[in-house]
């Protein structure tokens, strides 16, 4: 499968329930996420994969983000591998803050990127 016929979606067309699973790593997600985001950094996806499962096991979609797209094509290719229902974000959490959404940091507070 290329990562060119993964399902995806652009930041304005996420549904407002999405389940959004950012998979950068500890101190990107530090400076700056979505609120209500699942974070399973793809360097500890495979062993936290029972946490995603769990989170789709009611047949939820899962949202794949990272900073720009890349590693989250290649986590949502896993994941439909894995027979997940999972769309990549396009252009990541880049395309996130350009678009006006909303980030928090660790504590709760406003954040950027």
């Amino acid at each position: 499968m290329s990562f060119a016929a993964l399902p995806s979606v652009d930041v304005t067309s996420l549904p407002a329930d999405a389940l959004l699973i950012d998979v950068r790593e500890d101190d990107e997600w530090s400076a700056g996420h979505a609120e209500g985001a699942l974070h399973v950094p793809m360097s500890a996806f495979v062993d936290r994969f029972g946490e995603v499962s769990e989170a789709v096991s009611d047949g939820r979609t899962a949202y794949v983000v990272c900073r720009s797209g890349g590693r989250s094509a290649q986590v949502t290719q896993y994941l439909v591998q894995q027979g997940v229902d999972a769309v990549n974000v396009d252009g990541g959490m880049l395309a996130w803050d350009g678009a006006g959404r909303p980030l928090v940091g660790d504590n709760g507070s406003a954040a950027v990127l």
